[in-house]
């Protein structure tokens, strides 16, 4: 199967696309490349890429493509409150076009990384995805809004499948420190301590990126009926965790202190999810949780010298290395690059 991976080189990406390669699949790329030079150890093999914005992609950019995994986005809740418009052009409206640039291009799967913030503030209960949305941030609302029109272009030819991501967690050749495991993590090693911003009572369904990647890839070598216009919870019912529950996981791997921040309030975002449906359809088995996630990152984080100034600086936070792009010159405010 010839797959097109948006955003391959990105958090998510640069791990599924060596994946897919294994897994036998011909893979291309396409990035608009925000992220160059914020590399985190070794890099994965090249693949042929089309060096291109997806908001100006084409269908005579998608011909000979048989399925799109579409990670590209603006990719959590600060980017969104940067610019809640902006959002929705880029994750919403431009996630929409390509979509349509597909199906007509006879690109016949599409693969959406969804989110579970979708489910955004709804208790203690286990959702399933017959559960509602209550979305809390316009990064939230433009998964949902995603989702639902992806389904109403589903055709006999033309099948979507939305991957509700949990949380994700773990070591990646472009690296996240804006997760909440990485973070915590990274404070471990480079303060020697643990503090919690918040009370550390909502929950999280957490899931390691690899996962997140065999997730993708069941979804690929799925039966089309067993995916046609299906959403999945992408995680493992038993590895939904308090923010305090992880913090003493990073406190026990690490052997640091864990404490409170004077003031610390709770986060209104508190979900957890029911994720037999992706084990049951799927034949899905995660092989990370927390624990084992949080030693990854300990080893990684030592091992590439992980410091103060890269924790507190742009290569590893999405919202301040585009900050630094633009205050730069280098990206106007649309995120676009500035050329000539």
């Amino acid at each position: 199967m010839r797959v097109l991976v948006t955003g391959h080189n990105g958090y998510i990406g640069t791990v599924l696309t060596p994946m897919l390669t294994d897994e036998g699949f011909e893979v291309s790329g396409l990035d608009s490349n925000w992220f160059h030079g914020c590399e985190f150890g070794p890099q994965p093999a090249a693949v042929p890429t089309i060096d291109k914005d997806y908001r100006d992609v084409t269908s005579a950019d998608l011909e000979g493509f048989e399925a799109i995994v579409h990670l590209a986005n603006l990719s959590n809740d600060p980017l969104g409150d940067l610019d809640a418009e902006l959002t929705y052009d880029i994750n919403h409206q431009a996630s929409v076009r390509l979509a349509k640039a597909a199906r007509e291009a006879g690109v016949s799967r599409f693969v959406f990384s969804s989110s579970c913030s979708t489910y955004g503030a709804a208790g203690d209960g286990f959702l399933d995805e017959t559960a509602e949305f209550h979305p809390v941030t316009p990064y939230g609302e433009s998964k949902v809004w995603v989702e639902r029109d992806l389904n109403g272009l589903a055709s006999d030819e033309f099948t979507p499948t939305s991957m509700r991501n949990a949380t994700a967690y773990g070591a990646s050749p472009r690296l996240r420190l804006d997760i909440v495991l990485n973070n915590l993590m990274g404070w471990a090693v480079t303060t020697g301590k643990v503090v919690l911003l918040s009370d550390g009572s909502p929950w999280r369904p957490m899931v390691h990126v690899e996962d997140i990647c065999r997730a993708f890839i069941a979804a690929l070598k799925a039966p089309r009926e067993t995916v046609h216009k299906q959403a999945y919870n992408v995680g493992q019912t038993e590895h939904n965790y308090r923010i305090r529950e992880l913090a003493e996981v990073v406190g026990e791997v690490s052997g640091c202190e864990v404490s409170i921040a004077d003031g610390a309030s709770p986060d209104k975002r508190t979900y957890r999810v029911d994720c037999s449906k992706i084990q049951r359809q799927l034949d899905f088995q995660p092989q990370w949780d927390a624990r084992s996630g949080a030693q990854q990152l300990y080893e990684a984080y030592n091992q590439y010298n992980m410091d103060q100034q890269a924790f507190d600086g742009p290569l590893y936070v999405r919202l301040r290395r585009l900050q630094e792009l633009i205050g730069g010159g280098k990206l106007a405010s649309d995120l676009r690059w500035i050329t000539g």
